[in-house]
């Protein structure tokens, strides 16, 4: 095996050769600096994140409950999938016992850990309709939020209906999780309403309503209205948790914005209010998002300095930043790292090295690294196939990735949309549009969804080549596919004749996109600027630009 190849016997042999080449770089001034990677504490880690469920079961962050064999015996029939009446008759020949009550919401609790929402539901179903128990409001509650997780908001509203029916009080859990289950399924008024109400009943400003509304909303698609409602949270005297804030940096480090996520963290600490692991590894994430390698390693370092011990999400968190910022060879260093700590890597952390060594063109080694994880009985998913796919796409190598895709279905995995559009981008890009057409064809005749990004690769790939004509009968198709042209698909016609240096073209189709209400982005305003032939039109353009930024919150940098 030569230097360049995974070792794949020794998880500590990564080449630190290569690895120490990366510790230099040019930094956003071009000074040349290098970043010290024996300063990542050697600290033994591996604890768990908490995962049990707070909304009145007792179970405190990071504590399981411990299964009887009675619960042991029900959730293993449980998991089995079988139907309701099935598990109603098993749970029928338990004695009614406290012991009995006890194990199930026990096996609840774990159930919800798994996301098993249809069991919890079952299970909550066979206490009301079936046994001799009086529900408790801990059950109105399971059943409110599961039903919440499947997006039945009838069905949850129903749930709350039949809780006040049999005069069982409602709790401030009981509102958080109805308000998150209506922001779930996109019904924020109803999620208002209920807001409301709880103010109508007196109860106070209480930080689990307003965390299941941020959470709601972060999960309903509805990220834009999350700010809103912490503010109302702080001109409520409701002090945040430290939940809240760990939302709020989640979703500025999605949000690709880290330096608010960082200014988050600053309130947090200055309102004295203490960070957990979760909040540290979603500011790490954040700046991982961004490649900030530097500053992702100064929250690491900071978090084991309060006393907190890393776990596998915040080593992959730490993996990611080295591989956005373009340093393959410290993502395998944390990941060996990991591994001296006796954390054991999961998926995900195969995944992220495999994807840094594919963003860096090394597909021997992130194939190599591909077959470690099988090698260690890990069993590749979709996003493993996809991260080497894309590595294997990055340099061309059309044989391999169509290997791959033929790997991917003897292991039983289903093509989707996703993998073909990478498929038809990689054919495009390469020009080899007949493959392209053949790709295009599978989809329609499968059952593969076009979807938005399909076309816009049809669009964008046609235009780029100068088969205008060809370009213009996807766009005029999309109508009747149900599909709305976006950002990407007006930017991408533009930029078909931008190349030609078509300039007044570009400027009636940028007015259609206007009129269509699809905002232009930093990429629009490029390729108005790229079909510009003189100054004159340059000034006219960034003037457009500007006075439409004028009413935007979005920037545009021209």
């Amino acid at each position: 095996m030569n230097d360049s190849e995974w070792k794949t016997n020794d998880s500590n042999s990564v080449a630190l050769e290569k690895f120490k080449r990366d510790s230099a770089y040019i930094d956003k001034n071009g000074k040349l600096r290098n970043f010290n990677h024996k300063k990542v504490s050697r600290k033994k880690s591996g604890s768990l994140r908490g995962r049990g469920w707070k909304y009145g079961s007792g179970f405190v962050d990071g504590i399981f409950p411990v299964l009887s064999p009675a619960a042991q015996e029900i959730l293993d029939f449980v998991e089995k999938g079988v139907e309701s009446e099935r598990i109603w008759s098993s749970l029928d020949m338990f004695p009614a016992t406290l012991d009995l009550w006890d194990d199930i919401f026990t096996v609840a609790v774990q159930l919800r850990m798994k996301k098993k929402w249809d069991s919890i539901i079952s299970i909550c179903r066979w206490i009301l309709l079936r046994s001799s128990y009086k529900p408790d409001v801990i059950c109105y509650n399971l059943l409110i939020d599961a039903f919440g997780q499947k997006l039945q908001y009838k069905e949850a509203e129903s749930t709350y209906l039949q809780l006040l029916e049999t005069r069982c009080i409602p709790t401030e859990d009981t509102y958080a999780l109805l308000i998150k289950a209506y922001c779930l399924s996109g019904l924020l008024e109803k999620a208002e309403a209920v807001f409301a109400e709880t103010r109508s009943y007196g109860l106070p400003s209480s930080a689990v309503v307003y965390n299941a509304y941020m959470n709601g909303l972060m999960k309903g698609g509805n990220s834009n209205k999350v700010e809103e409602i912490f503010q109302r949270m702080k001109r409520d005297a409701c002090k945040p948790t430290t939940e809240t804030y760990t939302m709020l940096i989640n979703l500025y480090g999605k949000a690709g914005k880290a330096f608010m996520a960082l200014k988050m963290f600053h309130e947090m600490m200055n309102q004295k209010c203490k960070p957990n692991i979760c909040t540290y590894t979603a500011l790490v994430n954040a700046f991982a998002r961004e490649g900030l390698c530097e500053k992702a390693e100064e929250v690491f370092e900071q978090m084991q300095e309060a006393g907190l011990e890393p776990d596998v999400y915040t080593y992959n968190a730490l993996m990611e930043s080295y591989s956005r910022a373009g340093y393959p060879y410290g993502a395998a260093e944390i990941f060996s790292l990991m591994q001296h700590m006796g954390c054991e890597p999961d998926r995900a952390s195969y995944n992220i090295l495999v994807d840094a060594y594919g963003r860096a063109g090394l597909q021997d080694d992130a194939e190599a690294v591909f077959e470690d994880m099988k090698r260690v009985g890990i069993t590749p998913t979709m996003k493993s196939h996809m991260v080497l796919l894309s590595a294997y796409s990055k340099m061309g190598s059309v044989n391999k990735c169509e290997e791959i895709l033929n790997q991917m279905c003897k292991s039983g995995l289903k093509l989707d949309t996703y993998v073909l559009n990478s498929m038809l981008n990689l054919y495009g890009r390469l020009g080899q549009f007949g493959k392209m057409e053949e790709v295009l064809t599978v989809m329609e005749k499968g059952s593969y969804a076009a979807d938005i990004s399909t076309y816009n690769i049809l669009i964008n790939r046609y235009g780029q080549a100068g088969f205008i004509e060809r370009m213009e009968e996807f766009f005029q198709l999309l109508p009747s596919k149900g599909l709305k042209p976006d950002v990407v698909t007006w930017t991408s016609r533009i930029g078909a004749y931008s190349k030609k240096k078509l300039y007044l073209r570009c400027l009636v189709i940028f007015e259609e996109m206007i009129d269509a209400g699809c905002y232009p982005d930093g990429g629009t305003a490029k390729v108005l600027l790229a079909a510009c032939s003189n100054e004159d039109q340059k000034e006219q353009v960034t003037t457009v630009i500007r006075t439409m930024h004028k009413d935007m919150k979005t920037e545009l940098p021209v």
